[in-house]
């Protein structure tokens, strides 16, 4: 369980934030603490005015609203709702919040379980709650000890701040409209950022695409790419561009440009020993195998290894990437090696291919020639009474015999003399007539 505390001073935001997820379908007010009313009898107004009218007590306190999201890990997503209204009952006794009054949120906008608590710092008797360091302190206590007691996956050695919040999304993609998109793209960039090890935009494109993410600088013409800028934006089912982008130093672990230079730099060196993983599985889905594109990502995919291919507007293959979910490791073709670049691959596929065709159209021809040839000897083997009676006998035969008898007849016959080597015929004189005759 990861649990992330923040404060504000309105009320009314974070009220309204919970709430507008129920009218949307992705959340439930499922609990609540120390309202003397059953959440399921009570108003949204009636929610909001217990807590409004106790923050009166003491105006004071500008910083007077609590907002706390209690995370599970993705396979803890079967929890039933009565234990997740334990849960919050015990994480808000643990921390000092027993007495105050609260909501409970379960929200279903994200691939893991997790939970929202609204509170405010002003006790009943108008006094202010210290939460410094509470999360370092009175949180992390309990989330060890909630986890011991209700079972929970234990988030050992996780940090409560912001980069954790959303950390166990890692697997869901990015649905534009589904989930608030500045929030979205923060949970993807909090996991990818840290977790995976690139060296250029491109590889780092090529993670943030599975989850629907992109990084864009712009075109090189543009404002913000000569200003070294940049954007973080939602991508479709297509991949195309959806919604407003927004700004890198908008977010509050700042991943601008310069952040991502040096995290290019960093990375250079650590991924070169993942190498091998990646071109020995290249390797081994073309061993002995003829196997088309498509074919070669579906056996990649199996081990562990996404393949981003980058086509031009004409659909021109010019590049191809590896993303690695093992070794959390990407590389571009080219810097695998040669064999590895979009232009080889193409090759190995496209030689695959034809030598598979020219090995089928090798064997049809064998094929043929041996049947001729067989029928050949066979029939030079048969008496020619027999072959004549197969004639007459067999259909399926008579057109070779023709055949092999058309191929092996003279081209004239040796009693044939040509009319120019014929002797002129002589006259046989008859007894009784002369020469005058």
């Amino acid at each position: 369980m990861v649990a992330i505390i923040k404060t504000g001073n309105s009320l009314h935001n974070i009220f309204n934030y919970n709430e507008n997820k129920v009218k949307q379908g992705v959340a439930q007010c499922i609990g609540e603490g120390n309202y003397p009313v059953d959440i399921e009898k009570m108003s949204a107004s009636m929610r909001l005015n217990r807590l409004l009218k106790q923050n009166a007590l003491n105006d004071n306190v500008k910083r007077n609203s609590v907002h706390i999201s209690l995370n599970f890990d993705p396979s803890e997503t079967g929890l039933p709702k009565e234990k997740l209204v334990e849960i919050a009952h015990a994480y808000m006794d643990k921390i000092g919040f027993a007495e105050q009054p609260y909501l409970i949120y379960q929200h279903h906008d994200a691939g893991h379980p997790h939970i929202h608590l609204v509170s405010i710092k002003v006790k009943e008797d108008g006094s202010r709650i210290d939460m410094h360091n509470i999360g370092r302190n009175q949180s992390e206590i309990a989330r060890k000890e909630i986890e011991k007691s209700f079972g929970l996956v234990q988030a050992q050695g996780r940090k409560n701040n912001s980069d954790t919040e959303l950390r166990p999304i890692l697997m869901s993609k990015v649905r534009y409209g589904k989930i608030q998109s500045k929030k979205a793209i923060k949970t993807v960039l909090a996991v990818v950022l840290s977790s995976y090890k690139y060296t250029n935009l491109s590889e780092l494109n090529a993670v943030l695409q599975q989850y629907n993410v992109l990084a864009d600088r712009g075109s090189e013409d543009s404002r913000i790419f000569k200003a070294k800028g940049l954007v973080y934006r939602i991508l479709d089912a297509n991949g195309k561009p959806v919604g407003v982008p927004i700004k890198a130093s908008d977010f509050y672990n700042k991943p601008t440009l310069k952040f991502l230079e040096e995290k290019f730099v960093s990375n250079n060196t650590s991924k070169l020993s993942q190498k091998s993983r990646v071109k020995n599985a290249v390797d081994l889905a073309f061993f002995g195998k003829n196997i088309s594109l498509s074919e070669l990502i579906k056996v990649l995919e199996k081990d562990g290894i996404s393949t981003v291919l980058r086509k031009s507007n004409a659909g021109l293959l010019y590049g191809i990437t590896y993303v690695d979910h093992v070794t959390k490791c990407v590389f571009n073709g080219s810097v695998l090696g040669k064999s590895y670049s979009a232009k080889a691959i193409q090759q190995r596929c496209d030689v695959m291919d034809s030598k598979a065709q020219n090995e089928r159209s090798f064997a049809s021809e064998s094929v043929i020639r041996s049947d001729v040839e067989f029928s050949s000897k066979q029939y030079n083997k048969v008496p020619i009474e027999d072959k004549i009676q197969d004639n007459k006998t067999s259909d399926s035969h008579s057109g070779l015999v023709k055949l092999l008898d058309t191929l092996t007849q003279s081209e004239y016959e040796a009693s044939y003399v040509p009319n120019q080597l014929k002797g002129k015929r002589r006259n046989k004189k008859r007894k009784g007539q002369s020469d005058n005759h």
